[in-house]
C-alpha cells in the first residue's frame, strides 16, 4: 500500500514545518485565470492541491486535476463530497469520516460504497477525521450532509472528538469551518485539538487573510487549506506562502 502522501504529512509534522494545500472547487474555476493559479502556487512552493467539493455540478473536475499534473508537480489530492466524485487522476484521496456528525452516510455509509472503487484504483488512500465547526453561517458541506458543526465556542467538544477520531485509527485530522466562512476556526480551538493528539491537523475555512493563517499556524495547525479567498483574489496564495515560509524559517532558527 502506497504511503509516499501520508508520510509527507508525518515527515512535516515531525520536522516541525508547516504546509499550505491550496483547495480547488472545480465548480469555481475560472479558465481564463487557472493557469496563472497553477504557475503561482508552483512559484510559492505550495505543498498540496486539494480537489473537490460538498457539491460539484461541472464536469470538468478531471480536466482540472489533469491540466494540474500537466504544469506542476505539487501532490494533488482529491477532497470528495461524496463517492461519485471519485477519480483515478489523482495522487491520493482524503477518505473522509465527518466524525462531527452523526449522520451514518457520511461516517461509514460513502466510505463503503468507495472502498472497492479505491482498492482496484491504487490511489493512496488517506483516512482523516473530518470535523466541521461552526463559522457564523450555514455553509454547503453542513446543508449537504444534514449535520450539526460543533459549536465554534466550544473547544473541548473538538478536542474529544479529535481524540476520538484518532483512537479509531483515522491518520489525518481535519478541521473545517466550510467554504465562504464567516469566521475562521479559532486559535483556542486549534489548539485545543493539537494539544489532545498526535496525527497531523488540517485546518481550513475563514482564512481568508495572512494574519488568520498566522493566527491558525501558530495554534498549532500543521497544514492550512485555502480556497475561496483565492478564487477571489489568487495573489493571495503569495501572502499565505510567505506566511508559512517565516513561519518555518523561525522554527529552524529559533
Amino acid at each position: 500500500m502506497q504511503r509516499n502522501l501520508l508520510n509527507k504529512f508525518y515527515e512535516l509534522k515531525a520536522q516541525g514545518k508547516k504546509a499550505f494545500a491550496v483547495l480547488i472547487d472545480p465548480d469555481k474555476v475560472n479558465e481564463d485565470s487557472f493557469s496563472h493559479l497553477i504557475a503561482l502556487s508552483k512559484e510559492q512552493a505550495v505543498d498540496f492541491f486539494f480537489v473537490g467539493g460538498s457539491l460539484i455540478t461541472s464536469h470538468i473536475m478531471e480536466k482540472v486535476i489533469i491540466e494540474i499534473k500537466k504544469s506542476s508537480d505539487i501532490p494533488v489530492i482529491l477532497f470528495p463530497g461524496n463517492s461519485l466524485h471519485l477519480t483515478n487522476q489523482v495522487d491520493g484521496v482524503l477518505f473522509l469520516s465527518l466524525i462531527s456528525g452523526r449522520n451514518p452516510d457520511y461516517l461509514i455509509g460513502q466510505q463503503v460504497i468507495s472502498a472497492p472503487i479505491l482498492k482496484r484504483s491504487g490511489i493512496e488512500v488517506l483516512p482523516t477525521g473530518y470535523m466541521i465547526i461552526d463559522s457564523g453561517r450555514q455553509t454547503t458541506v453542513s446543508y449537504i450532509s444534514n449535520t450539526t458543526p460543533i459549536p465554534h465556542d466550544k473547544p473541548s467538544i473538538a478536542a474529544c472528538t479529535a481524540m476520538a477520531g484518532e483512537m479509531l485509527g483515522l491518520k489525518l485530522i481535519y478541521m473545517d469551518a466550510g467554504s465562504g466562512a464567516y469566521n475562521a476556526v479559532s486559535p483556542e480551538m486549534i489548539a485545543a485539538v493539537q494539544q489532545s493528539i498526535e496525527v497531523p491537523l488540517i485546518v481550513g475555512g475563514g482564512i481568508n487573510t495572512a494574519k488568520k493563517a498566522q493566527d491558525a499556524l501558530k495554534a498549532g495547525a500543521d497544514v492550512i487549506v485555502v480556497g475561496n479567498a483565492i478564487e477571489e483574489r489568487v495573489d493571495l496564495i503569495k501572502e499565505i506562502a510567505k506566511t508559512v515560509r517565516g513561519f518555518n524559517e523561525r522554527f529552524v532558527n529559533s
